[in-house]
């Protein structure tokens, strides 16, 4: 039985991974350390025998207790800023939280795990964006493409991630990392593309789509991220990096696209939710990708990101399930059914996000 310690685990991917490990490992024991800022929710663990930790990875005396006192034996680490475009307006959080943060985790499993001579795994969860832009023709991110970020954000996790293959190269902490690519499903916070646009639709908002809208994506349901973070822990080899991809690049306007088109067929097939939500314009006949607008791409905005997942694939045996199209009507569908969760289930989070997005009426995303 294996005792783990999940950071960010109240957050999207990190509550479905922890959903995911306990449906598969029922009797082990996981922790859940999360300090549930605005993308944190507490109701996302209701459902699963897990103990949350309200609390700050950076806290290296609480994570060093958490080690001793519940035997972990594993570190999965999630807990991190993940918005670019938060991380333009205000990059200090994202250098405490991903750079400080992570260091002070690795601090502590250091000195518990290694100078103690204790069995571990410290699993170290990162992103596609560390390897920079893609040409249209270039081939897709390998675990050995140079590192070259873009973005407060990116720069930081890049930075985790040399600070997570130093404690292993330095004092033989036994690490795993993977690079993962956009990640989609239930749970998502809706300050990201499908959550935000999905929900901006029901509400009959402006979908502000970032330039040409020709910003191309690997998109990975939540799911698959986590089977393949679960290969890594369980195949793995100590040291190693593996990049986990879902198989679907897709130009940012062609998501859309397709979610529009869901979101039509759902309200043609199921006329509840034309009275369920009267602001969107399929409610009242029209296309939702009426609300499509084009508005000022940001600073320093990726063009192209792919995942090369083919060592994944052949050492874990590693494969996505889900199709962009089936994972999508399911994320959909998820929202549909989740009403609560969306509007003011997490501690009034949404209404705040919307109220503050949408002062002035103003598309940002």
């Amino acid at each position: 039985m294996a005792s783990l310690l999940v950071t960010g685990g109240a957050g999207f991917i990190g509550a479905n991974f922890v959903g995911h490990w306990l449906s598969t490992h029922p009797d082990d024991r996981v922790t859940v350390l999360d300090l549930l800022t605005y993308a944190g929710n507490r109701a996302n663990l209701d459902h699963l025998a897990a103990e949350l930790v309200v609390g700050d990875i950076r806290d290296e005396r609480l994570v060093t207790e958490l080690l001793q006192t519940r035997a972990i034996d594993t570190i999965v680490h999630f807990a991190a800023e993940s918005h670019v475009d938060r991380s333009i307006l205000g990059p200090d959080a994202f250098i405490e939280t991903n750079v400080l943060g992570t260091h002070a985790l690795l601090k502590a499993a250091r000195q518990h795990w290694v100078d103690g001579g204790r069995p571990h795994r410290f699993h170290h969860v990162s992103t596609d964006e560390v390897y920079g832009t893609l040409s249209p023709t270039d081939p897709a991110f390998r675990e050995d493409t140079p590192y070259a970020p873009n973005s407060p954000y990116s720069a930081s996790k890049a930075a985790s991630d040399h600070l997570v293959r130093a404690y292993h190269h330095t004092y033989g902490l036994q690490t795993t990392t993977s690079n993962c690519s956009n990640n989609y499903g239930p749970y998502q916070f809706p300050e990201k593309l499908i959550p935000l646009f999905l929900l901006n639709t029901l509400a009959g908002r402006p979908l502000p789509i970032y330039g040409d809208g020709q910003q191309v994506r690997d998109w990975l349901h939540v799911e698959d991220h986590c089977h393949g973070i679960a290969a890594v822990l369980e195949r793995g080899r100590i040291g190693e990096v593996y990049n986990i991809g879902g198989g679907a690049e897709m130009a940012n306007l062609a998501v859309i696209d397709t979610l529009c088109a869901e979101v039509d067929r759902l309200f043609a097939a199921e006329p509840a939710l034309k009275e369920r939500f009267p602001d969107a314009p399929a409610a009242k006949g029209l296309p939702s990708a009426s609300l499509k607008s084009f508005v000022t791409d940001r600073p320093g905005h990726d063009r192209r990101y792919a995942i090369d997942c083919e060592k994944a694939m052949r050492e874990l045996d590693y494969r996505p399930r889900h199709s962009f199209e089936s994972g999508l009507a399911a994320t959909i569908r998820w929202y549909l059914d989740h009403e609560s969760w969306w509007r003011g289930g997490q501690d009034g989070s949404y209404r705040a996000f919307m109220q503050a997005n949408y002062r002035d009426r103003q598309p940002v995303a």
